[in-house]
């Protein structure tokens, strides 16, 4: 009996030992399962990480798509190809009125609570504080958004005339960077790495991308603006975007260490943007 608990005694010092001592390679071996697990870069295990485009992507992965209508680059809303900052006679643009301003009225779902509308209303005035372009509740506008906590992120591009649908479903899409990207769609522009120059400022790594993804990587035969390209704009794909195995689809250029993408709201160079497209500060 005396030996028999010697013997326990021996065994639980040597099982206290070994729970001490480090396993080898375990966080490789974990990471290498996060790797294959990530599918879309909103599961890039830093959350400080995520760009707007990220959680819209994470929102959207789970969604069907409405009746009647279809989505490119991840986002955007369409039955028709078209983007605003390339489109005959400025057509898709939001009209500027005689005092300079654009207005582009709204109307927002009761549906939303105080915060929701606090979030939304945030990303309108992140765009209006820096541009000509202000949101307007509507009166009696005959096109308009209408912003509704639908299924997913996401927006038709630049006005279609009537009443628009933008959705912002809660609380999946209550950023305000990510309200701010879909008003963005609204007023007109594509995602930053669709600009027909990105090739000078990006790698896509077409092999790292989803097969059934590879469209969302076209190029667009957009007018840039004269403006520099933005690796911070909130319209910028994050770097993981449609990742089939963790690695990266994008890669900036020469330095491959620059963040791409952010979700604070519109950068400097966005606001700049918009103000050249609508002309800000002349009237016409």
């Amino acid at each position: 009996m005396h030996s028999a608990v010697m013997l326990l005694g021996v065994l639980f010092g040597l099982l206290a030992q070994a729970s001490t001592l480090p396993v080898k390679n375990s966080t490789g071996v974990y990471e290498g399962k996060m790797r294959l697990k990530r599918k879309y870069s909103d599961e890039i295990r830093d959350h400080e990480e995520l760009t707007a485009m990220d959680q819209i992507l994470a929102v959207n992965s789970k969604m069907r798509a409405p009746r009647g209508l279809s989505f490119r680059e991840g986002d955007i809303a369409t039955s028709f190809v078209r983007s605003a900052i390339n489109c005959p006679g400025n057509a898709c643009l939001w009209p500027k009125a005689v005092d300079g301003f654009v207005y582009v009225p709204y109307i927002m779902s009761p549906l939303y609570d105080d915060m929701d509308r606090i979030t939304i209303e945030t990303g309108m005035e992140d765009i209006s504080s820096g541009t000509c372009v202000k949101f307007v509740p509507r009166t009696h506008e005959a096109s308009f958004l209408d912003i509704q906590p639908r299924y997913g992120c996401w927006s038709f591009l630049g006005q279609t005339g009537g009443s628009q649908t933008l959705s912002l479903q809660t609380p999946g899409c209550m950023w305000s960077g990510v309200a701010a990207h879909e008003l963005m769609h609204a007023l007109g522009f594509v995602h930053e790495q669709s600009r027909s120059d990105r090739d000078h400022y990006v790698t896509i790594v077409w092999k790292n991308i989803m097969a059934d993804h590879m469209h969302n990587f076209r190029k667009q035969l957009t007018n840039n603006l004269n403006s520099p390209y933005d690796y911070s704009s909130v319209m910028h794909y994050g770097r993981y975007a449609f990742s089939e195995d963790g690695g990266p689809t994008i890669i900036p250029k020469p330095d491959p260490y620059i963040p791409i993408g952010q979700r604070d709201g519109p950068s400097a160079l966005d606001l700049h943007k918009i103000n050249v497209l609508y002309n800000c500060g002349t009237n016409e």
